[in-house]
């Protein structure tokens, strides 16, 4: 196992969290519905505490921590902002477009536990199955909720 490898894949995972907090602090922002704002608090908060976890493992092993995001995240919190003016601050939209950044999240997650179990170690891939889940049970729950918003249209 290579050090710099290992480093390498969890600062993948720090930069889609770093993408989810960026994210999610806009879409509090762009709405003025309490339960909203609540679950985009929780969903940054919950990126923020992977973040922390994911650099105290990197610095564990003398690496340095990401501190930006993807060209993916930078695309997604512009398109939220676009459709978020467009529409008027439409709830629909915004939890579509959240639903997009979550999807990128899972995505990124599974590729890491599908195709870097030989650069992490055990403990590591336990916090990572660990934060997946969570992040799964995130998207699951912005879909829910845009799913919802269909069904009483």
């Amino acid at each position: 196992m290579e050090k710099e490898k290992t480093i390498e894949v969890l600062n993948t995972l720090i930069i889609i969290n770093n993408d989810r907090i960026e994210g999610y602090e806009t879409a509090a922002k762009e709405t003025n519905e309490y339960d909203l704002k609540n679950l985009f608090s929780q969903l940054a908060s919950n990126s923020r505490r992977f973040k922390q976890e994911l650099t105290s493992e990197v610095t564990k092993l003398g690496g340095q921590a990401e501190e930006g995001t993807k060209t993916t995240g930078k695309f997604f919190r512009v398109w939220m902002d676009v459709k978020a003016a467009l529409t008027g601050k439409d709830r629909k939209a915004i939890l579509s477009s959240c639903e997009f950044g979550e999807d990128n999240a899972v995505e990124t997650y599974n590729d890491v536990l599908r195709n870097n179990l030989s650069d992490i170690t055990a403990v590591q891939q336990t916090l990572i199955n660990a934060q997946y889940a969570l992040i799964k049970t995130d998207h699951d729950k912005v879909k829910n909720m845009r799913d919802s918003l269909q069904e009483h249209n």
